[in-house]
Order: structure tokens, then C-alpha cells, then sequence
């Protein structure tokens, strides 16, 4: 079993190759299968999250004291790894999914078959968020964005510190298990709001939010709990000195090249 996994994995590796790769040569993949400006700003990055569970791009113990090593091993390793593989085994099973970028199975939930779609939902959103999630954070992070976005966000919250303040909010107020986000919405403006489980806002008519993802914050308990405990406040207000805003300045400048082709 443990081959054969490896085997699919290799497999839906080298294809979703091949397909980032041709897309890329035609220039189609920033607004895949949408047309007009409102579709194409809710498009997904250009750049598609891979199927497999890519290594961590730090060690564990790289963001203390924000986050501690045993967090970030036990987050990586078991939960989003549990994601990844829940991921899998839909896929194994079910042969419409395979070839099929993930952002479009999360884009299109209703053309998943209705046995995979909760899978899909639950695992395939788990595994597409983390994947992100590791990325939006560094060492070297902190700060605030410059550039494009610095300039967005100042439109529309008036100035960096409001912005926090309204992300921040968002993600201390999320009832329950969920996440946090800054969004390009359909309509091309900057939109903060937080989805549910593992929603996320590329799951239109499903998520609480709609748009492409530019920064996530994961607010389930196994993402802070052994450091923080029952205090997401003091977490959500830590992770600001983590943030990575280059890949954050990277989606919005891919997002919005979308929303105007």
C-alpha cells in the first residue's frame, strides 16, 4: 500500500507538472476556464498548490519563540500530513479528480462526485491551506507590505494599523476551528472576512468569503494551544512578527494581472 502511494503521488506529481508547465507557456493559467474582470479576480494564484505535501520551508523550530518547535512539528506532521493523505485516497479512488488542478476541484465543489465532495471539502481545503499557510510565514517576516498591496491596503483601511486591526478581529472572533483572510474579492477590491473548518474563500457558494486567497491565518487550536493555550488574542497578535509579506505581495500581483486580462 505504502508503494502504491508513493506511486500515485509520483504520478499526480508529474502530471500536475506538465500541466503548470504547458499552462504557463500559453500564459492561460492566472484566469483558468473564467471570463471577464469580476470572474477573473476571484481566479485562483497563478502559481497552483501541488497535490503532494511539499517539504516545510524552515526548520520547526525557525519561527520561535512565535511558534514552538513541538507545535510546528506536530502541525506539519500529523494534521496537515492526515490532510494530505485523506487527499490521496479520494483521489485513488476516484478517477474524475485525477488531472484536475486542486484549486479547481476547491473552486468547483459541485463537480465533484457527491461521495468525495465532503472529503474534498474537509481535506483537500486542509491541505490547500496549510500548504499556503507555511509559506505566508518566515524568520525574516514581519513588518508591512510594501509595493502594490502596502498601497491597497492604505486605500481601502486607511492605513496598515487598521488593517491589522480588522484581520486581527476577524480571526480572534472566528467562532469555533477556522481561518482568517485577506482576499482579492470578485468585485477587485481588498476584502478581510474568515471561513469555517478548513473552508476557504475559493469554495464559491460554500465559504462565508469569496475571492483569492492572499494571506490565511490558521486559528484551530492545534496551531497554537501548546504555547497559547485558550489565548488566540495573544497569538493572532504574535503572528504578525512571522508574516511573510513577499509571497502575500507575489498573489496579489498575480491576482490582480488576472482581474485585468
Amino acid at each position: 500500500m505504502k508503494q502504491l502511494s508513493q506511486a500515485v503521488t509520483n504520478a499526480l506529481s508529474r502530471r500536475e507538472f506538465l500541466v503548470a508547465g504547458s499552462s504557463a507557456m500559453l500564459g492561460m493559467l492566472a484566469a483558468p476556464r473564467v471570463f471577464g474582470r469580476a470572474a477573473a479576480a476571484a481566479a485562483p494564484p497563478s502559481m497552483p498548490v501541488s497535490m503532494s505535501q511539499e517539504p516545510l520551508p524552515y526548520a520547526f523550530d525557525a519561527l520561535e519563540p512565535i511558534i514552538d518547535a513541538k507545535t510546528m512539528e506536530i502541525h506539519f506532521t500529523r494534521h496537515h500530513a492526515g490532510y494530505v493523505n485523506n487527499l490521496h485516497r479520494a483521489l485513488r479512488e476516484e478517477a474524475s479528480l485525477q488531472g484536475r488542478l486542486l484549486e479547481d476541484l476547491l473552486g468547483n465543489l459541485a463537480s465533484v462526485p457527491e461521495a468525495f465532495r465532503t472529503v474534498m471539502r474537509n481535506h483537500g481545503g486542509g491541505h490547500y491551506n496549510h500548504a499556503l499557510f507555511w509559506e505566508w510565514m518566515s524568520p525574516n517576516g514581519g513588518g508591512a507590505p510594501e509595493g502594490a498591496l502596502g498601497e491597497a491596503i492604505e486605500r481601502e483601511w486607511g492605513s496598515f494599523t487598521s488593517f491589522q486591526e480588522a484581520f486581527s478581529n476577524a480571526a480572534a472572533s472566528r467562532f469555533g476551528s477556522g481561518w482568517a483572510w485577506l482576499v482579492l474579492n470578485p468585485e477587485g477590491r481588498l476584502e478581510i472576512g474568515s471561513t469555517a473548518n478548513q473552508d476557504n474563500p475559493l469554495m464559491r457558494g460554500v465559504a462565508d468569503l469569496v475571492g483569492t486567497p492572499l494571506l490565511g491565518l490558521d486559528v484551530w487550536e492545534h496551531a497554537y494551544y501548546l504555547k497559547y493555550q485558550n489565548r488566540r488574542g495573544d497569538y493572532v497578535q504574535a503572528w504578525w512578527d512571522v508574516v511573510n509579506w513577499d509571497k502575500a505581495e507575489a498573489l496579489y500581483a498575480d491576482a490582480t494581472r488576472a482581474a485585468q486580462g
